[in-house]
């Protein structure tokens, strides 16, 4: 079916552009990634001069001036081959937005530039042992000291947490205040105070690096404050529709994927004496599988123009996250059935993808917290 998305001949030189980069730079060493359990840093760099890093950024810090769709574009191409540990996305569309938009001028001009040619990589840290999806909870402290704010806390499952070279960190600046009091900063790699804690190991996305972060007497400048004190919650809800939509994005993706690799298995495995692919229940399922992934390609494909038309799309967009990740891992899940043994078998890609899909519905708030948002847009 015929995508209702508007990418120009631009769009579809940068797809295979990307395409071919992912074929020749991250592919074949991706498996070696994983067993590492980091991805290069150098990758991130290769990036910068090819121009794939945050292509959206304005041509004055070095970016191409790019619309949402060159970063659809390029998202596509990860989940499409399968090497969603590799998250140059959170670096691209996550992060750096934050210091686009609530940045200073002297900000943007000293850090978009190397977010741009991968010379600095991304991060944002959120999430604390104790106060996860329940951001107004947080329990970090961030006291002003004369031209200096103090950070004392911890943040924890923070994805590119060993790579980052600059992380922007919430914390509170005034606890009695609740989520008002939240404000948000940028943390350098190498600042007194600032330490990583190892890798945190997971049961997928084994490339993708995630730690626990501590700030202990912290001393941040207070030229490094991102936007005004008390407004980080703020600027946390304004960016997150964009966040969950490019989850949905990968996710709609990553669903294809097992579905490619699944029509291909089946095709060639014999059961009886005869093709899986003959039997009509392999038929029932990839075609059940196929209905899911055109229905979720068509709805977040819509929320893709209501985004870059700058509609407020919460509501939309937390269904989307909800119900595609959900479906990314339901999916991935019947094709390790259809795969058999043999899905089981880490040698196989179909089982990376189960794994890799479990989070999906965790990270970047719970299908749970997405329900309850749901509801409340029902008013209830």
């Amino acid at each position: 079916m015929e995508r209702i998305l508007p990418f120009t001949p631009e769009h579809e030189m940068l797809r295979r552009a990307f395409s071919d980069f992912l074929d020749n730079e991250v592919v074949p060493y991706y498996n070696e990634w994983e067993e590492k359990g980091i991805v290069p840093r150098e990758v991130y760099k290769k990036m910068g001069d090819y121009g794939f890093l945050c292509p959206w950024v304005d041509e004055k810090y070095g970016g191409a001036g790019a619309d949402f769709l060159a970063s659809v574009v390029i998202n596509e191409e990860i989940g499409s081959k399968g090497v969603i540990s590799f998250f140059s996305f959170l670096h691209s569309d996550i992060v750096a937005p934050y210091i686009a938009s609530y940045g200073t001028e002297d900000q943007k001009a000293r850090w978009l530039p190397k977010c741009v040619s991968g010379d600095i990589i991304l991060a944002i840290a959120m999430t604390e042992p104790g106060a996860g999806s329940d951001l107004a909870a947080m329990r970090t402290r961030a006291v002003k000291d004369g031209d200096h704010y103090i950070l004392n806390g911890s943040k924890t499952f923070i994805s590119n947490g060993i790579l980052a070279d600059l992380v922007v960190v919430a914390a509170k600046t005034d606890p009695a205040a609740g989520a008002k009091g939240v404000s948000l900063f940028l943390v350098e790699r190498d600042t007194p105070g600032f330490i990583r804690s190892r890798q945190i190991p997971k049961i997928g996305l084994h490339a993708q690096d995630t730690a626990e972060l501590f700030f202990e007497d912290c001393r941040v400048p207070a030229s490094n404050l991102l936007g005004k004190e008390g407004n980080g919650f703020i600027y946390l809800m304004q960016k997150l529709q964009q966040e969950r939509l490019l989850a949905a994005i990968v996710n709609v993706t990553l669903a294809e994927r097992c579905l490619k690799l699944t029509l291909d298995y089946v095709k060639q495995r014999h059961l009886f004496g005869k093709p899986l692919s003959s039997f009509q229940n392999t038929q029932f399922v990839l075609a059940e599988i196929a209905t899911e992934i055109q229905l979720a390609r068509g709805f977040v494909d819509t929320l893709v123009l209501h985004h870059m038309a700058g509609k407020d799309v919460v509501q939309e967009v937390s269904m989307a996250k909800y119900w595609v990740c959900e479906m990314s891992h339901r999916v991935a899940n019947r094709c390790v059935q259809l795969f058999g043994g043999y899905g089981y078998c880490t040698e196989y890609e179909i089982s990376r993808l189960w794994a890799d899909t479990r989070v999906q519905s965790i990270y970047a708030g719970t299908s749970e917290v997405m329900k309850l948002i749901i509801a409340r847009g029902l008013g209830l």
